[in-house]
């Protein structure tokens, strides 16, 4: 499926014969994650492809500066033609996706990572269903190895509040915490008094990441516009064109 997708990266890119002027390009940003973005929640891949609802509120908001790129593996040859990267709440890693991540940012990429240790989102599949959104994040190694940990506070208050970060006031639900771990590889990480949001720079790249993924939550929420502005926000500082 990923090679499929990656060959219609480009497709809005192409020249409309009708008139003879080509398409705005659009920067590719490389999007790896659980929760549904790209395709909405459905019980099979061909009831998506059918289905002809409009793409949700996230996936619109991206799709607004960027050409997506949904990613099955994040080797070197798939994140070479990149140098935008979006990851929010992705499957654990292997080892060798590991290692082709940290070359690839250590190389001047940069990075928009959510990493829920408590995803709050709600989802038709049961627990142990592989289309059910990771519900833990599972990123030990490579938070690690760009000195960082991320905690989680059990006795905190249950519900949606924010939380101050770096001047923006992130929604957030049942979120985790980072907190520095001496590492030789280590990138220089600022991190917000609330532990929600860390900012590294790892060699020649940069990595945001949230300690939660409540913000990227359905199209439910009253609060929706103020989350589209806190998450074109992080696009804006994080990924900079």
């Amino acid at each position: 499926m990923a090679s499929a997708l990656l060959a219609c990266s480009a497709c809005g890119a192409a020249t409309d014969q009708g008139s003879g002027e080509a398409e705005t390009l659009k920067t590719p940003l490389g999007l790896s994650s659980t929760l549904p973005i790209y395709w909405q929640e459905s019980a099979d891949f061909a009831t998506i492809l059918k289905e002809e609802s409009e793409p949700g509120w996230v996936r619109q908001s991206l799709e607004t500066r960027f050409e997506l790129v949904p990613l099955d593996v994040l080797s070197a040859e798939a994140l070479a033609p990149l140098d935008h990267l979006l990851l929010a709440q992705p499957r654990a890693l292997s080892a060798a996706e590991n290692v082709a991540l940290d070359n690839w940012v250590r190389a001047g990429g940069q990075l928009l990572l959510f990493a829920d240790p408590m995803l709050t989102s709600h989802s038709q599949f049961s627990i142990g269903d592989p289309r059910r959104p990771q519900d833990v994040a599972l990123l030990s190694p490579i938070l690690a190895r760009w000195g960082l940990e991320l905690t989680f506070d059990t006795a905190q208050p249950q519900g949606k509040r924010r939380e101050e970060a770096f001047g923006m006031a992130v929604p957030v639900d049942l979120a985790g915490a980072f907190v520095p771990l001496a590492s030789e590889a280590a990138g220089e990480c600022a991190i917000a008094p609330s532990g929600i949001v860390a900012r590294c720079r790892i060699g020649e790249g940069q990595v945001t990441l949230l300690a939660d993924a409540a913000l990227l939550d359905g199209e439910d929420d009253p609060d929706l516009p103020r989350r589209r502005a806190v998450l074109d926000e992080l696009v804006d500082e994080s990924l900079s064109l």
